[in-house]
C-alpha cells in the first residue's frame, strides 16, 4: 500500500525538479511566492493588528450571511420544483442569515468578541476531548509517556481556555499569525530556490 502524497507546502519538497519542464517549475514557483506573500502579509496584519484584523473577518463573515441569505431566499421564492415545506425553511434560513448579518454589521465590536469567545470554547472542549481520547487509547500507543504528556497538555490547555476564552482567542490569534508569518517567508524562500541549478525535463 502506498503512502500519502504530501500537499501543499510539503509537496513542494518532494518535488524533483529535474523530472519537470521549465514551465512546470515556473508555476509551482509563482505559486509559491503568491501564496507566500499573501501568507505573510495576512500574518503581519494578525500578529500586530490583532482587533483589526479580527474585526475584518468577522465583516467578511457577516458578508458571507447576507449572501448566503440572499441565496436562500431566492431558492426558496423562485425553485418552482421543491416542496412547499423546503422551499419555507429555504426562506426562513435566509432571514435568518441576513438579520445576523445586519447585527452583526451593528454592533461588529461586541460581534468580533462574541465570535472570538465562541471559538475559543469551541477549540477548548475539541482540545479536552482529544486529551481524553488520547487517554483511552494509551494502551496502543508506541511511547506511553509521550502519550500522556500530550493527554495531560490538551486537556490543560482546554481547561484553560474554557475559564479564560476572550484572552485564549487573542493567544490562538497571535500564534496564527506567526505560524503565517513563518509560512509564508518559507514558501517565498522556496518559490526563489525551487528548481535553480537543475535543467528542466524536455
Amino acid at each position: 500500500m502506498s503512502s500519502p502524497q504530501p500537499t501543499g507546502l510539503f509537496a513542494s519538497f518532494s518535488i524533483d525538479a529535474a523530472e519537470l519542464s521549465k514551465s512546470s517549475i515556473n508555476t509551482i514557483r509563482t505559486t509559491l511566492g503568491v501564496s507566500g506573500a499573501v501568507a505573510l502579509i495576512i500574518g503581519i496584519l494578525i500578529t500586530f493588528w490583532p482587533e483589526r484584523s479580527a474585526a475584518v473577518l468577522t465583516a467578511i463573515l457577516a458578508i458571507y450571511l447576507i449572501i448566503a441569505g440572499i441565496a436562500y431566499l431566492g431558492m426558496g421564492i423562485f425553485s418552482k420544483g421543491i416542496s412547499g415545506g423546503a422551499r419555507a425553511l429555504d426562506i426562513i434560513l435566509g432571514i435568518l442569515f441576513i438579520i445576523g448579518a445586519i447585527i452583526a454589521f451593528m454592533n461588529l465590536a461586541q460581534t468580533t468578541a462574541v465570535l472570538a469567545v465562541f471559538i475559543a470554547v469551541l477549540i477548548g472542549v475539541l482540545w479536552i476531548v482529544e486529551g481524553v481520547v488520547a487517554f483511552a487509547h494509551l494502551g496502543d500507543a508506541p511511547s506511553k509517556g509521550w502519550a500522556i504528556f500530550f493527554a495531560l497538555l490538551s486537556i490543560v490547555a482546554g481547561i484553560v481556555l474554557l475559564f479564560s476564552p476572550l484572552w485564549g482567542a487573542v493567544v490562538l490569534f497571535t500564534i496564527a499569525g506567526i505560524a503565517l508569518i513563518v509560512l509564508g517567508i518559507v514558501q517565498i524562500v522556496r518559490a526563489f530556490t525551487f528548481g535553480r541549478g537543475v535543467t528542466p525535463a524536455a
